[in-house]
């Protein structure tokens, strides 16, 4: 992937303390850009942007904010702008990913995954469009290879990613000629907190799991040439674009002779509670 350097940008990234959005975040502070980092946990927001800044020489700051939170995000934003100046540039990558068996998911699990997931990044985008209005922008989604894909075990998931792949696509048809771009992005299974304790069958790893910088430069990459949509990695996506024009029932053959349709469901169960307990504890915490 290309390196940027005296990117002139002023980004705000949300979830930014962990995994994606910190390795964005970081890699925006490396080229160059001034860079907000939005977080439920606002302590550890700040204690990662001062860590950014030192490994970077960048000028990031770390900020509290509740995606689902319509005011806090306006909050998030105007305190970014007050120190960092006008913003150009929001990427909403907060985002969670519970698993198991829907009729088994919490309905709290279920709340929370359409609240950061989707009403998050509405919220993010509206917010942004406004506040871009007049001058140039780019909003970067988030979403997940599951958003053009089914899959056991992340039912409510890959609904809401689903939502994120048809709104910025129509989004971007609205903001035609506006300006402000748009750009979707699709992960793979990325090596994070979220994704822990996953019961992906080993051959299918190397080619099927990326590591968060890979992702944030990928970011990095789509922002600076405007690009509207990007797949990490690019050749997963050239693949399951093939094996979904396969009639359903063979698809589903070959994904039980595979083992990958127990990738969400058999799972590390320590894991996966863990992963589990630290949404609902910092939400906890935090809110």
């Amino acid at each position: 992937m290309r390196r940027y350097h005296n990117i002139h940008r002023i980004v705000a990234v949300t979830g930014g303390a962990r995994g994606i959005g910190r390795a964005t975040a970081k890699a925006f502070a490396g080229a160059g850009a001034r860079v907000a980092i939005g977080d439920i946990d606002g302590d550890l927001a700040a204690h990662v942007a001062h860590e950014i800044s030192r490994a970077t020489g960048g000028q990031v700051c770390g900020l509290p904010l509740d995606v689902t939170d319509r005011s806090a995000f306006t909050d998030f934003l105007d305190a970014a702008e007050s120190r960092l100046g006008p913003l150009d540039t929001l990427v909403n990558n907060a985002g969670i990913m519970p698993t198991g068996l829907f009729s088994d998911e919490d309905d709290t699990m279920t709340d929370l995954m359409v609240s950061i997931n989707l009403a998050g990044v509405l919220n993010g985008s509206k917010l942004a469009v406004r506040r871009f209005s007049g001058r140039t922008g780019r909003i970067v989604n988030i979403a997940s290879l599951a958003g053009i894909s089914a899959h056991r075990g992340v039912a409510t998931y890959c609904g809401t990613k689903h939502a994120v792949v048809g709104f910025s696509d129509s989004l971007r048809l609205e903001l035609r000629d506006s300006g402000i771009g748009v750009t979707l992005v699709l992960p793979g299974l990325v090596r994070t907190d979220l994704s822990a304790g996953s019961g992906t069958p080993l051959w299918v790893r190397p080619v099927s799991e990326v590591d968060p910088e890979d992702v944030a430069s990928a970011v990095v990459d789509a922002v600076v040439r405007g690009r509207d949509k990007v797949v990490v990695p690019r050749s997963l996506g050239v693949l399951l674009g093939a094996v979904q024009l396969l009639p359903t029932r063979v698809r589903s053959r070959l994904e039980r002779l595979a083992h990958l349709d127990a990738a969400f469901t058999a799972t590390d169960s320590d894991a996966r509670a863990r992963y589990h307990g630290r949404i609902l504890e910092t939400r906890r915490d935090n809110v």
